[in-house]
């Protein structure tokens, strides 16, 4: 630990939320000095004990005791898609930080209302959302090959996520089907975020989207056989204008039962990039240049490239404490979730969607740092 770092109180989180995902942060977030993960909730007091008793946690509470507890300063907010919002809210009006798994909220209305409760509070409160694996090592190396001109000015860039759906292994997947989910709302925040925070902020989009199958069955465990009538899109390819003058394509799909398509590519003036998994935190990252004979994987420059979810949270813990901006910040969640809704609102009405919200490329991490700790 660095001089500095000894001089750091940790933050304590309250972890609001005991379902699939729970686990990853329960582990992860032990990984760095800056956190403490010190109570956990759910509606399911039962399931809350169980996942405390799992991982070594203290305190196994309801919602309302673990926002009364003054010690914890940040919840990490768990819950469904379309209880983010009212979480999150209800954690900034304990007088406490919050970082919500993505979306950031089901609507732009509920997601501005996070935003200006905490600025509007007397007491410096961050927001935050998921994902956080663009601070990953895989995708800090792409984003020093950019900045160091390795491909020249970007000037297109392809995303693509395709599968046919989570019924046949989600143990709850109704959620994935109504307002909040579809392979936009799911899977789209990893490479939009990806995106965004490689190239910048996006200014227009147009969109094409449908539903393909109506009512899917489920064929996973415990509610094997039930159905599902379809509410989202299940298809969705967009076009996007980046403000740097960039153009990208995305398609999302849960409609489809195989591809072999990359995940993320970026063309430059003078090469092209392929960009990794953006839903994991390493590579490979492979360059082609103009010059060259075809594609070299590139060693990554960065660590934190196994898995890592809860960097996002240790960074703004390390905000709160020092006081510089954090990088998965409630403003680019916000971005991401209108670029969401734009691609949406764009196949509906047939025109394109000019964004009214914009962000900052949150800063990049340095090259050196130690396993348990980020830059302060």
């Amino acid at each position: 630990m660095s001089p500095r770092s000894k001089n750091l109180k940790p933050v304590k989180l309250g972890i609001v939320g005991c379902g699939n995902i729970s686990d990853i942060y329960f582990e992860k977030c032990k990984n760095f000095d800056i956190l403490e993960v010190a109570a956990c909730a759910d509606l399911v007091t039962a399931r809350a004990r169980a996942k405390a008793k799992q991982h070594g946690i203290a305190k196994a509470c309801t919602v309302k005791k673990l926002l009364e507890d003054k010690s914890i300063e940040i919840v990490i907010n768990l819950t469904i898609p379309k209880a983010h919002a009212a979480m999150a809210l209800a954690a900034l009006k304990a007088g406490k930080s919050v970082h919500s798994e993505k979306p950031l909220a089901v609507s732009r209305a509920d997601a501005r209302k996070v935003l200006a409760a905490a600025k509007s509070s007397k007491k410096r409160l961050l927001v935050g959302g998921a994902p956080d694996t663009f601070l990953g090592g895989g995708l800090q190396t792409c984003r020093k090959l950019i900045d160091d001109g390795w491909i020249g000015q970007p000037v297109a860039a392809t995303a693509f996520i395709q599968c046919h759906g989570h019924e046949n292994w989600h143990p709850d997947p109704e959620f994935y089907y109504k307002a909040g989910g579809g392979p936009m709302f799911d899977m789209g925040p990893y490479y939009l975020t990806a995106l965004v925070t490689l190239l910048g902020p996006v200014r227009r989009v147009s969109g094409s989207a449908r539903i393909t199958f109506p009512e899917r069955t489920i064929t996973s465990a415990p509610k094997y056989g039930a159905t599902v009538k379809v509410d989202v899109p299940t298809h969705v390819a967009g076009a996007m204008d980046f403000t740097s003058g960039a153009i990208g394509t995305i398609v999302t799909s849960f409609d489809v039962w195989g591809h072999n398509l990359p995940c993320i590519e970026i063309h430059g003036t003078t090469g092209s990039l392929s960009v990794p998994d953006p839903n994991g935190f390493g590579g490979p990252v492979k360059v082609l240049r103009a010059d060259s004979d075809g594609w070299t994987e590139v060693p990554l420059t960065h660590g934190f490239s196994e898995q890592s979810r809860g960097i996002g949270v240790a960074d703004m813990a390390y905000a709160l404490r020092t006081g510089r901006p954090h990088r998965a910040s409630g403003e680019l969640a916000y971005h991401v979730l209108d670029l969401m809704h734009a691609f949406h609102e764009s196949s509906d009405t047939g025109q394109h969607i000019c964004l009214e919200s914009t962000c900052q490329r949150p800063a990049p991490l340095p090259m050196d740092l130690p396993a348990t700790q980020l830059d302060e």
